[in-house]
């Protein structure tokens, strides 16, 4: 029998100074079996550093036609496609096509995850950017998460200063564009 996701839940005190966005958030993140906590992380912090009205969680690693983090409008038009990881040319390209932004959060190497789009289509690639954190940032967070997690993210000036369960650690975020 497959073995069933893991329900983590996030208490979020976030104060993201650079956009003027102070929040307090209760997030329950399913942790799906094959996806790795750093995953899960990033998927975190990239709904924290993205947070709007209409943002969501979609299914993550296991959805295969959205994004690991959506927003959508009140319409239900999607505006936000927000990739997690490592995602192929042909996700970014369609996620460009549907929505009036795309961008990608990694906890890998920048430089790895975006080696493979060179050369490939990718819809308005000049517009999505490649956001990452500092090396060790996330594998040091991870350390500390557990089931029930209290969380005070604040950004300020593209530096993020994150509290997890009691561990501060601090992180400059890294922009790069796609193409």
């Amino acid at each position: 029998m497959a073995t069933g996701a893991t329900i983590h839940t996030f208490t979020v005190q976030l104060a993201d100074v650079d956009r003027g966005v102070y929040e307090e958030l209760n997030l329950r993140v399913a942790r799906h079996p094959s996806e790795t906590d750093a995953f899960m992380l990033t998927r975190v912090l990239a709904y924290c550093l993205e947070y709007e009205e209409g943002i969501a969680f979609t299914e993550g690693i296991s959805a295969t036609d959205e994004p690991a983090v959506l927003v959508r409008d009140l319409t239900g038009k999607l505006t936000a496609w927000i990739e997690v990881g490592a995602p192929d040319a042909a996700r970014l390209h369609l996620g460009s096509m549907q929505a009036g932004r795309a961008v990608v959060y990694t906890h890998r190497d920048p430089a790895k995850v975006a080696a493979p789009w060179a050369g490939k289509r990718i819809h308005r690639a000049e517009d999505i950017t490649l956001h990452s954190f500092d090396p060790r940032f996330i594998d040091d967070a991870v350390r500390t998460i557990e089931r029930r997690n209290a969380m005070t993210l604040s950004v300020i000036e593209r530096r993020i200063y994150l509290e997890l369960n009691g561990t501060t650690l601090e992180s400059d975020i890294h922009t790069q564009p796609v193409a």
